[in-house]
């Protein structure tokens, strides 16, 4: 079953691949890449790496892009320009990175569409974490 890749983008590459790691105990049959710091892995966003990202789990299902902050945003955009032509099912989600990431693939997993895995991720905003 082919299910919806999730992106996540971050100026610090620990910081993905430690929710990489998260995401993997939660849901191994969603396809996570990641692409977190610069060319070097220090602090900010590579647009090549970003690009790369979206390819290595791209299918026709598409791909759900999440980031952190907002250069990381443009990047991205940069990157899905690069792609022309194959920008098809691939969006970027309005979301916290970390809830919306457990979100999106929560939903990825159960197969549901990209529209429903954005959804569910962009939904992670209004999520109350304390009790009052």
């Amino acid at each position: 079953m082919n299910n919806v890749g999730i992106v996540l983008i971050s100026h610090s590459h620990e910081l993905v691949k430690g929710l990489e790691e998260l995401l993997d105990q939660i849901q191994q049959n969603v396809p996570i890449a990641t692409a977190g710091g610069t060319s070097v892995n220090e602090i900010g966003t590579d647009v090549f790496k970003i690009k790369e990202a979206i390819e290595s789990v791209y299918s026709e299902k598409g791909v759900a892009i999440l980031f952190d902050l907002g250069s990381a945003l443009i990047n991205a955009e940069m990157a899905l320009e690069m792609m022309e032509d194959e920008v098809k099912n691939i969006k970027i989600a309005d979301a916290p990175l970390v809830e919306g990431a457990y979100a999106a693939v929560i939903q990825s997993g159960i197969g549901s569409s990209l529209n429903e895995v954005i959804a569910s991720a962009e939904e992670a905003k209004s999520l109350q974490k304390v009790m009052r």
